[in-house]
């Protein structure tokens, strides 16, 4: 049976589902893409955000190379939770003071860069240093002597704290080789620093901890430039406030030893430090 022309369908229509449907997989694939963006979003701002270890400062407990997930909700939220720190205004939502002993990221109080410190004096906490040792409202902070650090040298680097420090492994490696204790604050809460010798920051006056802000050190004592030291770009960090906070450091994700070469993808592998990924901080 010849069809008539209402049986048969006009050119232009058959054309189309074709068309419609190649506009619907770019929707669909834009709509996929805007989704994402916002779970991202979403996710660094409010749930999660990562950090790479860029110095010494805080070892032994993190190295130069170590990557983590800092925590958003702990303190609650303000400018310094959104990822790329849009200036939205004073204050936080849910916010809460970190605890002595948490270890933080936070934004540089004069160039807003990222940072990662102890917390060691809250609102209204005395804190001074006398040859080393830490005194945390007139009590000094029990410290006691442990097994020297070791870390093996980083690629073309030698021991940052100088040559005193340096050892040979048994395998011919170099390493560097740390006087290491064990604090313990009032609270029971202990960690492990790093003390190379009395330094000229192993002394200070002593500092009342005013509202609103909080008095950070670095696990590497004499290698740390921190709440002891002004608020300066690339120094010091004073007094920071805790609006600054972005974050509790919570657990290392990856973690490399600085030998990888992009060009040689075998070494992607063998740079990788597989023992401290998925630590707890």
């Amino acid at each position: 049976m010849t069809p008539t022309m209402s049986d048969a369908a006009p050119p232009e229509a058959a054309e189309a589902p074709p068309e419609a449907a190649k506009k619907k997989e770019e929707g669909s694939f834009l709509a996929f893409l805007l989704k994402l963006f916002v779970v991202v979003l979403l996710f660094r701002t409010l749930i999660f955000t990562s950090f790479m270890i860029p110095s010494e400062s805080m070892m032994p407990r993190l190295l130069e190379g170590d990557y983590l997930f800092a925590a958003k909700w702990p303190y609650g939220y303000s400018r310094a939770s959104l990822p790329l720190d849009v200036d939205v205004g004073a204050g936080r939502l849910f916010g809460g003071l970190p605890a002595r002993g948490d270890v933080v990221i936070f934004k540089h109080p004069v160039d807003r860069v990222d940072y990662v410190k102890r917390v060691i004096g809250l609102p209204g906490d005395t804190v001074q240093v006398i040859a080393g040792q830490l005194v945390l409202n007139g009590k000094p902070v029990p410290k006691q002597k442990l097994a020297d650090f070791v870390v093996p040298q980083r690629p073309n680097e030698g021991c940052k704290a100088g040559v005193q420090f340096t050892d040979r492994l048994a395998d011919g490696r170099f390493a560097c080789r740390y006087p290491q204790y064990r604090e313990t604050l009032p609270s029971g809460v202990s960690y492990n620093v790093l003390d190379l010798g009395i330094r000229e920051q192993d002394t200070t006056t002593p500092v009342v901890v005013p509202e609103g802000r909080l008095f950070l050190m670095g696990d590497n004592r004499d290698n740390s430039m921190d709440s002891r030291f002004p608020a300066v770009p690339g120094q010091g960090v004073g007094l920071v406030p805790v609006d600054n906070l972005a974050g509790r450091a919570s657990f290392m994700f990856f973690s490399t030893d600085g030998t990888a070469s992009w060009v040689k993808p075998w070494t992607w592998f063998t740079a990788a430090r597989w023992s401290r990924m998925g630590r707890g901080i």
